[in-house]
């Protein structure tokens, strides 16, 4: 009777090699998780807010870049609307628009919500746009602007949706130079504000794989 036991140990050491070997055949490794993954996006905000304790409304475009889903950097522009008691003017709305570089570092950047930091520094201008100044009041220029420099700094929220699109969700502070408008009581334009906004673009260009099979014939 022939003894197989010295004969097992061969035939499973074979088994495995033939196994490792048609592995090898059927897929290819990558390794790029060093790999910096690129995107780009355009994004649409929309806060509301107060300056001196009047509601005050803006609307935001930004353009911006984001580097391996933990900094972003662009620029953003917003326009102002608020609702001032100004009791020298027959029509109390303020308009201002202001933009600049925007830079924003994010933390948790692989998990579905991050934590991010954004930041805007520019400039812009405010200002009683086609306002009918009462007749007790005859030197001042109806279309009166003041320019600004404007820092904005804030915290949000951003909801990864998918590889093309992420919500966000925050609140900011907005600092900025004197005011030197006309029959205006505003010193400037500083404020808490809060909001949401929509990203569309690629967050993600490259995703990162590790292994792909190959297919017959290839």
């Amino acid at each position: 009777m022939i003894r197989l036991k010295p004969i097992l140990p061969i035939l499973l050491f074979g088994c495995m090699a033939m196994g490792q070997a048609q592995e090898e055949v059927d897929y290819i490794e990558f390794n790029d998780r060093k790999n910096v993954v690129h995107g780009v996006y355009l994004g649409l905000t929309t806060y509301y807010g107060e300056i001196k304790g009047k509601s005050t409304y803006l609307g935001g475009l930004k353009v911006a870049y984001v580097a391996n889903r933990q900094f972003e950097v662009g620029f953003v522009g917003n326009f102002l609307y608020s609702e001032q008691d100004n009791p020298r003017t027959i029509n109390e709305d303020l308009i201002g628009a202001y933009g600049g570089l925007h830079l924003e570092p994010i933390l948790f950047s692989k998990s579905v919500v991050n934590l991010s930091f954004p930041l805007l520094i520019g400039a812009g201008g405010v200002g009683y746009l086609g306002n009918d100044f009462d007749d007790r009041i005859g030197d001042i220029d109806e279309d009166d602007i003041d320019a600004i420099f404007v820092a904005e700094p804030g915290v949000s929220l951003l909801f990864n949706i998918s590889r093309y699109l992420q919500l966000e969700a925050g609140v900011k502070y907005r600092f900025s130079s004197k005011l030197e408008l006309d029959a205006s009581p505003l010193r400037n334009i500083n404020g808490f504000s809060g909001g949401i906004g929509l990203k569309v673009g690629v967050f993600n260009m490259g995703r990162n794989r590790y292994k792909k099979h190959l297919r017959n014939g290839q």
